[in-house]
């Protein structure tokens, strides 16, 4: 994938997350207080969006891709089964959340466990 596509994805994670977040405060609240899932709902967008600033941080910093699917697998089945779960109350969903964590330190390792060739950005 290209840098400039990969750009591209973080400004979507970016911009679904701002717009989930606002939707869960304001469209969804009050259902998502009934349900006892609002807690949920703002757990998996403030995953969402922190991870989605961290792909960013990556792709600008032309890192070699450090994190940045892990990150990616993250947000998908780490947020997106807190967002599922908080709509539908399927509490096995909570199973696939872990996974999604997981996904997170493996991404946060690549990072902190980086060889020092890791550091320079890839040749053009």
């Amino acid at each position: 994938m290209s840098t400039s596509a990969k750009l591209r994805l973080a400004a979507v994670i970016l911009f679904v997350g701002i717009a989930l977040g606002a939707f869960g405060a304001h469209g969804l609240k009050d259902v998502l207080e009934k349900t006892g899932r609002l807690d949920n709902w703002e757990t998996g967008t403030f995953y969402h969006l922190l991870h989605g600033v961290a792909i960013f941080v990556i792709v600008l910093s032309g890192k070699r891709a450090l994190g940045f699917y892990w990150f990616l697998a993250g947000i998908m089945l780490f947020s997106g089964s807190l967002y599922v779960l908080a709509l539908t109350d399927i509490s096995k969903l909570g199973a696939i959340t872990p996974l999604g964590g997981v996904s997170f330190l493996v991404g946060w390792s690549r990072w902190i466990f980086a060889r020092k060739h890791d550091d320079v950005p890839p040749s053009s």
